[in-house]
């Protein structure tokens, strides 16, 4: 089962990093290259503890959906998100915020388990790891960007309104 770690320091109050970093606006901003949509569940705002969202997404070519919930939550220390349908046989994705004297470090961990067997496990080493790897971090650089200039604030004040 491949494990994904990603620290990433920023520069930013790590209550507006864990916030951001649950925000589905900010969500699909940072994954623009996928075209994802909330299409079910919290379709904007701030995910809470036992809420779920559905994604739709372009990958490979291919739209898929996916729904994961959050299924663990403590402000502003960490939360998970576990996968409850999708492409993948399962997938745990942790997010981790420490307070490092005004800035914060976020630390990703990302589990999953491929599906067809030994084809799944073939086309992690050949291309999925990476790809996630790259995901991750495109994700992580764009929290990293709007947590460390202003337009954090137009985000959050955008999941406050909603």
């Amino acid at each position: 089962m491949p494990v994904i770690k990603i620290e990433t320091n920023i520069n930013a109050d790590r209550d507006i990093v864990f916030d951001l970093s649950r925000s589905i606006d900010l969500h699909k901003i940072s994954t623009n290259q996928t075209k994802e949509e909330a299409i079910g569940g919290v379709t904007s705002g701030l995910i809470e503890n036992g809420q779920y969202v559905t994604w739709r997404a372009r990958h490979f070519g291919v739209y898929q959906k996916l729904t994961s919930k959050i299924t663990e939550f403590k402000k502003p220390d960490y939360f998970i998100d576990e996968m409850l349908k999708g492409a993948f046989k399962s997938f745990k994705h942790e997010h981790h915020f420490i307070d490092k004297e005004g800035q914060t470090l976020m630390i990703d961990v990302f589990e999953y388990k491929s599906p067809f067997g030994l084809a799944g496990i073939i086309a992690d080493k050949l291309f999925l790891i990476n790809y996630m790897r790259k995901l991750l971090k495109t994700r992580n650089e764009t929290i990293k960007d709007f947590a460390e200039s202003d337009k954090w604030k137009e985000v959050l004040k955008k999941n406050n309104e909603g």
